[in-house]
């Protein structure tokens, strides 16, 4: 649903954080849904608090593009500058550094962002999922300060390793070789809303952790829903892991007496459903 429906994923996240605010995996649902739907400032607050309750850094890049995205590029670098690569996913790292070469590009330097890109992972012999990405945007930063014949190259290394045409860098070769295909005309309101890597919006951004509890990425702590259990079993002053109990970040008007709330007027509607069948057979 997110790929196609951005707004009604993010509100379907809404209502479950609604109910589930302490869960870690709840607050990424709800900060990539957001980054989809171009809720920029909520996709930067909700996986700031999925970062400081699960303990991981995964989603730097997205985080860094959104600030990109509300033009902000100082603080797209500053992430980029201030994070520790080397203990990060090679897929994130990759990916935070493609943003913060736009954001130098944003700010008009150019051939810094070239530079930038000029990383040992660039010209590895081994094809990694994140390969195609970072040629194209080493490609791209090459063709913003008129090295044209080299763009052309790493375009064609790029589109040499997209088997799955993630990159539209097939096309992009063949505009450089003055190649027009026919029914490009009436195609290019819809390749505009394509962004290649390094543009706004483009970080390719999956959970770590889907809702059924499946690690895809790391292990992220789970636990039950607070809709399914009493407040009451909860012990005063215990910390649970995936839980936060700082409130930052977390939506206004969402504190805990408004989900102490929420549980109190689910359990109600339970126990009068319940006596309903009774009242009837009286």
């Amino acid at each position: 649903m997110i790929d196609e429906d951005p707004a009604e994923a993010l509100a379907h996240a809404l209502a479950a954080r609604r109910l589930a605010a302490r869960i870690a995996p709840v607050r990424e649902a709800v900060g990539l849904a957001a980054y989809h739907a171009g809720e920029w400032q909520t996709a930067i607050a909700e996986l700031r608090t999925y970062h400081r309750m699960s303990g991981v850094q995964s989603h730097l890049a997205v985080i860094a593009d959104s600030e990109r995205a509300l033009g902000r590029p100082e603080r797209a670098i500053d992430l980029f500058r201030g994070a520790d690569r080397e203990k990060l996913d090679p897929a994130v790292a990759i990916e935070l550094l493609i943003v913060a070469a736009g954001a130098r590009g944003d700010l008009g330097q150019r051939e810094a962002a070239v530079a930038m890109l000029q990383v040992p992972e660039l010209t590895t012999a081994a094809t990694q999922p994140w390969t195609a990405r970072l040629r194209y945007a080493y490609a791209d930063a090459l063709l913003a300060v008129g090295r044209r014949a080299e763009a052309r190259e790493w375009f064609s290394r790029a589109a040499e390793v997209d088997v799955d045409a993630e990159t539209d860098a097939a096309e992009r070769l063949l505009e450089l070789d003055g190649v027009v295909i026919e029914g490009d005309d009436d195609d290019e309101v819809a390749e505009e809303l394509v962004a290649g890597p390094g543009a706004p919006g483009a970080v390719p951004a999956q959970p770590d952790v889907d809702l059924a509890g499946d690690a895809t990425a790391v292990d992220v702590p789970t636990q039950a829903d607070p809709a399914q259990k009493a407040p009451s079993e909860d012990k005063p002053g215990e910390d649970k892991p995936g839980e936060d109990k700082s409130g930052e970040d977390d939506e206004p008007g969402e504190s805990e007496s408004d989900l102490t709330a929420d549980v109190s007027v689910a359990d109600r509607v339970a126990r009068e459903d319940a006596q309903e069948p009774e009242a009837r057979q009286g």
